[in-house]
């Protein structure tokens, strides 16, 4: 446990404490009263409730509509399906901006909704959930689906065999196995809907606000730090009780499972069930996902004058206003760089976590487990801010080094990779780890000849959810990366910043270069997943 609470103590803990005392201790006199000031105003009432509810209401629809897609990627096998996993992570790494826009045009005046229906959705909060299901789908369907494709479907048949309907067979079996993955999903779509920023930005208009949202508002644009530090601790608050009471209910509920390869459990569909459900999925991935991506390729190719190319040459040039010191397209090398060297940081942090969680038990181990989870339940803004006025004396004095932008990467990573690796670490029989310790062999060949070869699937997703998280990474990347070395999220922004019709086009296309970019990245991952792991058992 030493090197993950070393990492979050220096790169997360200390930021947010920084930007708290500026904002609670000006002048070295500490102002408590500030707390109960801001929480009585009415305003910030109504943007906490509206915060909660939303990421109530979007955590529910999203499992409502993704349970049966893990299913299907989990148990069903059919042509095109490492191809379509891939695609429908695409959207979670998108930068939310972008996403936002990109309902606009789908469902906002003049969209595709507005022209064929007189339907849109942009005034309501509609957009907002269905923006967060498009943004959170990926995460059940790999964090269930994941866990899912591993339970041995022989436990289940036997209590078919013993009398049991389906319908008992799998809630009496299958669900409780389930129940940790899911619970892992929920949370985590939860806190990244609670934390909310872009999409309410674009889509939420001044009707619909977000704790996140107030905090930039608070912060970039009324420069009223001692609010935007109020609402950073009770978003740091509400978290941690969400994520306290999850450790403490979730180690009850896991046990040791009969783990197989997930080859073994995927077959094609068999009777009308199975078919109609994956005819279903089909159709919602192709409505909720596929679309909103259709929207955005089609504008990239839509110039003035027709379809081409253009805004695509437009990238590779410095633009006249110099807001860019460096072509758009070196963000593309930028953003794999920064991703690689996080997706390694948040591999080895979150590994030691998950194995010292699985190894180890107590109130201080407990905590730990809620405490990795926290910065995906503050504030973006707040983690990249502190960056900049913590991080900038010796020994920590990196604002001119590039890791400073994988180090923030990573912070998001993390997270992923513990509750990833975690339910299949903790799955994993006891007795088998025993065994080995009987035969003679040592801590070290037991993890590599028991644990590995049934984690390294887990393992392998956790690196892909790392990478795709550090590649559309957005909040704090926009604060700490350099004007000479932007990634593709901070270009993007850029570029839709700006008016006129070059600007947003080259947007578009920049945009589409991530998702291609992603897709391609995540099938390799599918690929070599499927490779390394036929055979081993």
């Amino acid at each position: 446990m030493a090197l993950p609470v070393a990492f979050f103590a220096v790169f997360f803990a200390w930021p947010v404490a920084s930007i708290v005392d500026r904002g609670l201790r000006p002048g070295g006199t500490w102002r408590f009263g500030r707390i109960g000031e801001t929480l009585t105003r009415p305003d910030v009432l109504d943007v906490l409730g509206f915060t909660v509810w939303q990421a109530l209401a979007s955590t529910g629809l999203t499992l409502l509509v993704a349970l049966p897609g893990a299913y299907v990627f989990a148990r069903l096998d059919f042509p095109g399906k490492n191809v379509l996993r891939a695609v429908v992570t695409v959207p979670f790494v998108l930068p939310t901006v972008l996403v936002g826009t990109a309902f606009l045009a789908l469902a906002g005046r003049n969209g595709l909704t507005d022209e064929l229906w007189g339907l849109r959705l942009d005034t309501s909060v509609w957009a907002i959930l269905l923006a967060h299901v498009f943004f959170n789908y990926a995460v059940v369907v790999r964090t269930v689906g994941g866990l899912w494709a591993q339970l041995d479907p022989r436990q289940e048949e036997a209590a078919r065999v013993l009398g049991a309907s389906r319908s008992t067979a799998w809630r009496t079996v299958t669900l409780p196995a389930l129940v940790p993955a899911v619970s892992a999903a929920a949370l985590m779509v939860f806190l990244f809907t609670f934390t909310s920023f872009g999409v309410v930005q674009i889509l939420g208009g001044d009707a619909y606000t977000t704790l996140e949202a107030e905090i930039y508002r608070q912060t970039a644009r009324l420069l009223d730090l001692p609010t935007a530090a109020v609402l950073t601790l009770v978003q740091f608050a509400a978290a941690g009780a969400i994520l306290a009471l999850h450790a403490r209910t979730a180690r009850r509920r896991e046990t040791a499972l009969r783990l197989v390869p997930p080859e073994r459990t995927a077959r094609r569909p068999r009777g009308a069930g199975q078919w109609a459900l994956l005819g279903g999925v089909l159709v919602s991935v192709a409505l909720l996902i596929l679309l909103p991506l259709g929207v955005l390729v089609e504008r990239s190719f839509a110039g003035p004058g027709g379809y081409g190319l253009g805004y695509y040459r437009a990238l590779g040039s410095l633009d006249e206003s110099g807001t860019f010191l460096v072509p758009p397209l070196e963000a593309i090398g930028n953003s794999l760089r920064y991703a690689a060297a996080a997706t390694a940081i948040a591999v080895v942090i979150g590994g030691l976590a998950a194995a010292a969680l699985t190894r180890r038990a107590g109130r201080l181990v407990r905590g730990f487990d809620a405490l990795l989870m926290l910065p995906l339940g503050v504030s973006a803004v707040t983690v990249g801010f502190g960056f900049l006025i913590t991080l900038d004396e010796p020994p920590f004095d990196l604002r001119a080094s590039w890791i400073l932008v994988p180090l923030a990467q990573a912070l998001v990573g993390v997270p992923f990779v513990v509750r990833t690796m975690l339910p299949v670490l903790r799955a994993v029989d006891e007795r088998l780890r025993e065994a080995a310790a009987v035969l003679g062999a040592p801590p070290w060949r037991a993890w590599r000849e028991v644990d590995l070869p049934l984690v390294r699937r887990a393992l392998l997703v956790a690196a892909g959810f790392a990478f795709a998280v550090s590649l559309g990474e957005f909040g704090a990347t926009v604060f700490i990366a350099r004007p000479d070395s932007p990634t593709l999220p901070v270009a993007v922004a850029r570029l839709l910043g700006r008016p006129g019709e070059l600007n947003y086009g080259q947007a578009m296309a920049l945009s589409t270069i991530l998702m291609v970019v992603c897709a391609v990245s995540l099938l390799l991952l599918e690929r070599l997943r499927t490779d390394r792991t036929s055979g081993e058992f």
